[in-house]
């Protein structure tokens, strides 16, 4: 899974700083359309990523051509930063995005070898976490417990009423572990208890926070 974390989360303050500054000194943006690769699986390391508009995609093939989803990665969101020479997983862009890209090199010369190694053992440590929760989700939740885990999680990235869904529901399913049918048919489920209300595919809004917090704890 590729490593990631936001700029502002407080527990990388440190190590973030200097990254922030590098981009923000040397950074270039660079606009990716709706579904355009931004880097290969197994491409070699050489530039970090910083979403400033849209949403990314992380997903690996497997030898048999199945499709894992790693994650999602949103505004604020810090991509690329992989802890060997090689991504494991490949990235593209879900909708129209505005990425800001800067080379490693340049990142250790501004910011020193020290602080891009700090950066990079704490982004490892945030996304073990992400790893743990993603597999304690895929091995012990139920599918209608999944998507309701999913839209929480999408809900509370998004200050308006309604959430937006960058990505549909073949993405869902390759992220959550299921078939697509089955992702559509816990949807209509929880739309049909009155838990969410989607009034298009790709926007929702909560109707009983309670009750999806209850099904995704």
């Amino acid at each position: 899974m590729t490593l990631a974390y936001p700029l502002t989360d407080p527990r990388t303050a440190r190590p973030t700083s200097a990254l922030a500054d590098a981009f923000e000194r040397h950074g270039v943006r660079m606009i990716y359309a709706r579904n355009e690769e931004i880097y290969a699986q197994d491409d070699e390391v050489e530039l970090l990523y910083r979403v400033v508009k849209g949403v990314v995609r992380t997903s690996r093939l497997t030898v048999d051509g199945r499709r894992q989803v790693g994650d999602f990665y949103y505004a604020g969101d810090i991509f690329g930063l992989e802890p060997g020479p090689d991504h494991r997983f490949a990235a593209e862009a879900l909708d129209d995005c505005e990425i800001l890209v800067v080379r490693r090199s340049a990142v250790r010369a501004f910011a020193g070898d020290a602080a891009l190694d700090r950066a990079i053992l704490e982004a490892q440590r945030l996304e073990m976490e992400r790893l743990q929760e993603h597999v304690v989700m895929l091995g012990r939740k139920s599918a209608r417990e999944r998507v309701a885990s999913f839209l929480m999680s999408i809900a509370q990235r998004q200050s308006d009423e309604h959430a937006d869904l960058a990505m549909g529901r073949q993405d869902m399913a390759d992220y959550l572990g299921l078939t697509i049918e089955t992702v559509s048919r816990m949807l209509t489920q929880l739309q049909g208890d009155a838990i969410v209300e989607f009034p298009s595919s790709r926007r929702f809004q909560v109707r009983k926070w309670t009750a999806l917090e209850a099904l995704a704890a």
